[in-house]
Order: structure tokens, then sequence, then C-alpha cells
């Protein structure tokens, strides 16, 4: 399963939340971007594809070798999905944490220690291709923790 959406939309509360429940593993795909991505990022410098299809092709390691797991990721556009899918080698649930530029923009402020600056948040909403129902479960993120993670696992059939 892949928690994806913009930067501080709540993937990674969310996937730690919704694996709890699930008796999963979560891995934060923050965590798999090579160190230039990270540097780019913390420099204000928005990612581009290039830069990502390798990251994309460690997310989509981790689901292959360690399946079944949860991997937050942006996965921003449909074609970094399909990439993802492709890397797999099996069946991907995406669900996609949806909320407004301002509600987000209030997190990420309130956040400390990450590396991706506001500055960004543009860009990354700019990149975004909203996922379609064929494609994933959309969640509000304008709703509580808990009701989120309470909806997914409906959505999930848990």
């Amino acid at each position: 399963m892949i928690i994806m959406g913009v930067s501080g939309c709540g993937k990674s509360s969310v996937g730690l939340a919704v694996a709890g429940h699930l008796g999963l593993t979560y891995i934060d795909g923050d965590d798999l971007h090579p160190p230039q991505n990270v540097a780019k990022m913390r420099a204000g410098t928005p990612l581009e594809d290039g830069d990502r299809w390798p990251w994309l092709d460690s997310v989509a390691r981790v689901l292959a070798d360690e399946a079944p797991v949860i991997v937050g990721c942006s996965a921003l556009k449909r074609s970094y999905r399909d990439r993802i899918r492709a890397g797999a080698g099996g069946p991907v649930t995406f669900v996609h944490l949806a909320g407004s530029r301002e509600v987000i923009a209030a997190r990420m402020a309130r956040r400390s220690g990450h590396y991706m600056p506001l500055s960004l948040l543009d860009s990354q909403f700019a990149a975004l291709e909203a996922p379609g129902p064929d494609e994933a479960i959309t969640v509000s993120i304008d709703q509580t923790p808990e009701a989120i993670v309470a909806e997914i696992l409906k959505d999930l059939s848990v």
C-alpha cells in the first residue's frame, strides 16, 4: 500500500496508524530519497522527474521485497504511480490524502525537523495529478486523524 499526497498531508502519521491497525510495517518514502534529492529539497529546489525516477524505483523495490508493507510516498503523477505498480510486481493500493493548500500549509508551518520547506508546497500542488477512483482511495484530511484512519480501514473493508 502507498499512502500518497503532497508534502505535509499526513502520510507518515496516517501511514503509521494504518500500519498499526493492520499489523504491518510502515516505511517513510522520505528515507528512501538519495542524498542529492534531499539536498535539492532542503535548498528549496523542486525535484524534477529525472530526480524522482530512482527514488520511485526504490519505493517499488521495497513493495516488492517487503510486502505486505505500507510506504508513504507522494506519488504525485499518474506516471509515478504506474512506475511504482510496474516495479512492485504485484497489486498496489494507493490511498490519496487530499486537502486544501491552506490546511496543508498550516500543518507544514507547525512541523519541525523536516527537510521539505513550505516554499516547495506550490510545486507539489502543481505536479499533483489527483488520482481518480479507478486508481486510488481518496480521503479528505479535513477531519481528525482517527476519522481518517477509520475511513481508510472502512474503504479497505478491514
